[in-house]
């Protein structure tokens, strides 16, 4: 759940996870034996078959995708150097530079493309953050807090709100501006029970504005989120949604 404050930066060369691939297998039912068979399908054509050396293309395609390698930006004679590196690890050898000499240099300049790209993400981000909440404030129903946060209540609840000591059980959806969601308690396969102070300050603000058996969606700015820092599938910079349903309020002490 990537509710909880962090100043955790995550690097681009973190490797990301890749969704599995599932196959769904479909059955024919016939209820009535007497009935008319139906017309066998049509036979499934041959898988292609690849060559190893497309396989390890492919490979090295993933994997520096994964990477995030074209976000460091290197130039041409740069991404050549890689590419031996690469091909002397690839067949076992040594490079003919000592590690221990290099290293630190080389951890150097990983570092500042990496800074260069961050900020690059940060101010893309900001901007497009800046015109959606320009357009979100003149649409009805969208209430804007002296924070900066906005609200939009979809269904009202009944009773009480929780209070910043108050623990919430609650199903929701964290999305980024373009609709990309980034977490939820589907994913999860159950509602989240959560203290409203353990969490980002515009989320712990906006689930103060609904009741039990509620439904709110907040638009939290992203410094009421995470700022400029990387959290997980979070870039830097990042304005968020969050679609609430507040199941249950647990009085704090």
């Amino acid at each position: 759940m990537k509710l909880v404050p962090t100043t955790i930066r995550a690097g681009l060369l973190a490797l990301a996870s890749a969704a599995p691939l599932l196959a769904q297998q479909v059955q024919l039912n016939i209820p009535n034996a007497d009935a008319a068979p139906a017309a066998a399908p049509a036979a499934a054509a041959p898988a292609e078959t690849f060559s190893n050396e497309v396989l390890a293309e492919s490979f090295g395609w993933f994997m520096m995708a994964r990477l995030g390698v074209a976000e460091l930006q290197f130039t041409p004679s740069e991404v050549a150097a890689f590419t031996r590196g690469v091909s002397l690890a690839a067949a076992g050898k040594e490079m003919e530079h000592d590690l221990g000499k290099v290293g630190q240099q080389m951890d150097d300049f990983i570092a500042q493309r990496q800074s260069a790209a961050m900020e690059r993400a940060k101010q893309q981000n900001q901007a497009q953050a800046t015109e959606f909440f320009a357009a979100l404030k003149a649409r009805p129903g969208i209430v804007e807090t002296a924070s900066g946060l906005c609200y939009e209540v979809v269904e009202p609840g009944q009773g009480p709100n929780p209070k910043p000591t108050d623990k919430v059980k609650i199903n929701y959806t964290g999305m980024l501006l373009n609709g990309q969601i980034f977490d939820s308690s589907e994913q999860h396969g159950q509602p989240l029970t959560i203290g409203v102070n353990e969490a980002i300050p515009g989320w712990a603000e906006g689930i103060q504005h609904i009741n039990k058996g509620g439904k709110i969606r907040l638009f939290i700015p992203a410094a009421l989120a995470y700022g400029d820092a990387s959290m997980g599938g979070i870039p830097p910079g990042s304005a968020l949604i969050f679609e609430i349903e507040l199941l249950e309020i647990e009085a704090g002490s």
